[in-house]
């Protein structure tokens, strides 16, 4: 019988902490006839350790926006993001990893270089950067491609080369934009295993933005449905199924279908009606195949 806690971040410790968070783009060139454009209207999230934190919404409503602040890519807002409760530029920049939809590898280089490139700035002795590469290419499966060159690698390999190279770091927290909507299904669901895997192994606190609500429900602990109406977060919802977790889980798709519920006036358009699969073109609430 599963342990009925065994989905509960391992800890109660907040890891990360944004408060008031604003952020806006100005006025452009100066034309006074444009209104500043709101994108995050003081939003505030506690993300505990250990915790798999998912975050959807239509396009424009600040997923990626939220995440380049936390990775520091963004440093133009106002509020507070603290990391173990401290300041966020009081914190190494290798504390947050991201891992993009595509995975930025280095094509001239073998998985295992992309791997250990991070480790060689950070001054890593060779020694313990090759025990660190080898367990990270175990733990994403790819012993067999440890020295083919990124061309050589479906996309799915690609995208685990790109989790290992972000685990070896070891950050604090690991950021995922969208790292898996380029891949097909079948991909996508194997990936889906391995993450969860990864993140019952690691431990590790996982900030992960998506457009698809089954995804995030498979994979987080929270689901936070964010509304480009509000600039903030709509509503959280909490994934109240146990660790280790099976992606064909039944709990999965009666969660997605309530937040789809709760989800479907976002993309209510105040200027022309909505088309009867809108919501399919949005890519927003599109279930993954579980069976």
């Amino acid at each position: 019988m599963s342990d009925p806690k065994a989905h509960r971040p391992s800890s109660e410790k907040v890891m990360l902490r944004l408060k008031n968070i604003h952020k806006e783009y100005n006025k452009d060139n100066g034309n006074e006839s444009l209104s500043n454009h709101i994108i995050l209207n003081k939003l505030n999230l506690d993300i505990k350790e250990g915790e798999f934190v998912t975050i959807v919404g239509p396009s424009g409503c600040g997923k990626s926006t939220l995440l380049n602040l936390v990775a520091s890519m963004d440093t133009h807002y106002t509020g507070e993001i603290l990391i173990n409760g401290k300041p966020i530029y009081e914190s190494p920049n290798t504390d947050r990893v991201v891992v993009f939809q595509e995975g930025a590898l280095f094509p001239w280089l073998t998985a295992y270089k992309n791997i250990e490139f991070g480790l060689k700035i950070a001054k890593v002795p060779k020694a313990k950067r090759r025990e660190s590469v080898m367990r990270h290419i175990r733990m994403v499966q790819l012993t067999s491609f440890t020295h083919a060159f990124i061309h050589q690698l479906s996309g799915g390999m690609k995208q685990r080369v790109a989790i290992a190279r972000a685990l070896a770091l070891n950050p604090k927290i690991l950021l995922m934009d969208e790292p898996f909507a380029a891949l097909d299904v079948q991909t996508r669901k194997m990936l889906y295993n391995q993450l969860l895997t990864i993140h019952q192994e690691t431990n590790k606190t996982i900030l992960f933005v998506t457009h698809n609500i089954n995804e995030a429900v498979a994979l987080g602990d929270r689901v936070i449905v964010m509304s480009p109406k509000l600039a903030n977060i709509k509503k959280e919802f909490t994934v109240d199924i146990p660790r280790p977790r099976k992606i064909d889980h039944p709990l999965i798709d009666s969660i997605t279908k309530e937040i789809v519920a709760e989800s479907e006036e976002l993309f209510v358009s105040t200027t022309a009606p909505e088309s009867d699969n809108a919501l399919q073109e949005h890519n927003f609430v599109a279930p993954m195949t579980t069976h």
